[in-house]
């Protein structure tokens, strides 16, 4: 679900037949409000709103979130893992080389297109993951003022 919209974490937890906890409202409301983030980020911003939340509960409430649909993990290559509560479609990623800003883009056709390979081998795909890497606006307007070429920075 895309931060614009309005978003419930209690109805979410309550809707996927999960226990409603101080801990896991806490981190699916950090989650909402920072698409994209580390479980490190979470665990912060958590600690912020609850006083006191250990690394592995935050872990254990993306993890049974995550079985339960609420939460999508994604790990772009050279990232930590991040995670986001747009869990229910296919969209897909685009990514800055440079800072590594992830950003939310819909399927270019439609619904899962990419979901029917030309040869599936006979395996049931049920899931894809496209990353599309580039530079951001920001980086590239940082790199032209600087005189660079945006790619100058990419790893």
């Amino acid at each position: 679900m895309p931060p614009t919209q309005a978003w419930d974490a209690e109805t979410a937890l309550r809707g996927a037949g999960l226990r409603v906890t101080r801990q896991r409202l806490a981190v699916l409301e950090a989650l909402h409000e920072r698409p994209h983030a580390s479980a490190e980020t979470l665990t912060s911003v958590t600690r912020d709103a609850l006083g006191s939340v250990s690394v592995q509960a935050v872990y254990d409430v993306l993890a049974a979130c995550g079985d339960h649909g609420l939460v999508r993990r994604i790990q772009p290559a050279g990232s930590p893992a991040l995670f986001e509560t747009r869990a229910s479609d296919n969209h897909h990623h685009l990514v800055c080389a440079t800072c590594g800003r992830v950003t939310d883009v819909d399927c270019v056709v439609g619904a899962a297109p990419c979901l029917a390979p030309a040869d599936a081998h006979g395996y049931t795909v049920d899931q894809a993951e496209v990353v599309f890497w580039g530079t951001c606006p920001d980086c590239a307007g940082r790199a032209s003022a600087n005189g660079a070429s945006p790619e100058a920075g990419a790893t």
